[in-house]
């Protein structure tokens, strides 16, 4: 497949003037076969970033969902209150309690804000489903990811309760693989499941042993050191082309990444276009 890959919601903006940035992730991906939306923001920007970048989401036929968090789903409601009904593919456990607790801070509601009663009342026609799955020509959703590197250990701050007792691996997390004449690209939500985690399962899947791509939110920010170091080991291993870091990359982890694939390496904010 051919197409173009834009972020219209990242916690950071590019050079376009007038475009806004926010704590989330939102990319709209564009073919001959029609327009997907990975993932919606918090939904402050998405409507507004994507006018401004003249991108008509009404003409979106599927929203992607790449895992139950607020700064992903937000944009949900507001998206369909203005282009309509869409269909919305996800995992079953989205809709599920989520919790932030990091550096001695209570129990922090992170989860979808909308119940699946409200959004469907709204027009969200729900596809609901765990595993890898094409869901467009040539673009698959990863479904969930089969934690097998005993290094990407996840984000410690994440619980299923108020209270911190149950801790929440984000079992829902999935990405967005897309099928190219290049090799694969694959566009992340945040990618709790561990980058290298997700890229082999797209491998394995598809068949396709070259990945030209990787765009959005890795994780690394949140991740230990440990990780970081093994994640870099591990990437050496691959010839990605492109690695373009957003949202939960983190400052410190994405001046590594630079570091080690120079040229390779790039910011992935609002405004950033990958033709594929």
């Amino acid at each position: 497949m051919k197409g173009r890959i834009t972020v219209l919601c990242d916690n950071g903006v590019g050079p376009l003037a007038g475009t806004l940035g926010e704590h989330g992730f939102a990319a709209l991906v564009e073919t001959a076969a029609g327009s997907l939306l990975f993932d919606t923001g918090q939904g402050a920007t998405l409507l507004h970033n994507a006018q401004r970048m003249q991108r008509d989401l009404r003409k979106v036929g599927i929203v992607a969902l790449s895992h139950g968090h607020y700064d992903h789903t937000g944009g949900l409601w507001p998206l369909l209150q203005w282009c309509g009904a869409k269909r919305v593919c996800a995992h079953p456990g989205i809709f599920a309690g989520r919790y932030a607790i990091r550096d001695g801070e209570k129990g922090r509601s992170i989860g979808m804000p909308y119940s699946r009663e409200f959004l469907e009342g709204q027009g969200a026609g729900f596809d609901l489903d765990s595993s890898f799955r094409e869901i467009a020509p040539d673009i698959f959703l990863s479904g969930e990811v089969p934690r097998r590197q005993p290094f990407e250990e996840g984000d410690s701050g994440l619980f299923c309760d108020a209270a911190g007792c149950i801790p929440d691996p984000v079992a829902d997390d999935q990405s967005l693989v897309l099928k190219t004449a290049r090799g694969l690209v694959l566009v992340l939500g945040c990618c709790h499941a561990g980058l290298i985690n997700t890229l082999e399962l797209a491998r394995e899947q598809t068949g396709e042993t070259r990945i030209y791509a990787v765009v959005g939110g890795n994780h690394l920010g949140f991740s230990s050191q440990m990780q970081l170091n093994e994640t870099v080991k591990k990437l050496r291993g691959y010839d990605i082309q492109k690695i373009c870091g957003s949202h939960c990359a983190g400052f410190a982890p994405s001046a590594r990444l630079m570091k080690e694939f120079p040229g390779r390496f790039h910011p992935a904010q609002v405004g950033y276009t990958l033709e594929v």
